[in-house]
């Protein structure tokens, strides 16, 4: 069982060469803050994916409901400065416009948070 401080370290430690990459790995840092009351994770969290992303969903159903539910970020220009580039910034005019034509950052915050919990997972699981 890894503890949380070794979990951070090595999140912190990953490399994240782009925008996209450095904002999951922030997400994934949040998400340990939310859970570090203990210095490691409930035994029945770590047995499979599915009941180590409940522990993390903190009661939502799904990550669109987490994200939407305001358990992360709200504004939409504090998401797209954690997951954009200064160029994609420019473009979504600081994330007045919509991420792409099918979402709303609230929705892309959810992917972000999903490959975040995802990142814990497979450090976890080594």
């Amino acid at each position: 069982m890894r503890s949380l401080t070794s979990i951070k370290k090595t999140v912190k430690n990953s490399s994240a060469r782009s925008a996209w990459k450095r904002g999951v790995n922030a997400y994934a840092l949040e998400l340990l803050e939310e859970v570090d009351r203990s210095e490691t994770l409930p035994e029945d969290a770590v047995c499979n994916f599915r009941m180590f992303e409940k522990y993390f969903l903190n009661g939502a159903s799904n990550w669109s409901e987490y994200s939407w539910g305001g358990c992360s970020l709200i504004y939409d220009g504090d998401i797209a400065e954690r997951l954009c580039t200064p160029s994609e910034l420019k473009k979504t005019r600081n994330g007045e416009r919509k991420p792409n034509p099918s979402e709303e950052w609230l929705d892309t915050q959810a992917r972000a948070l999903y490959q975040a919990v995802r990142l814990l997972w497979r450090v976890v699981s080594k």
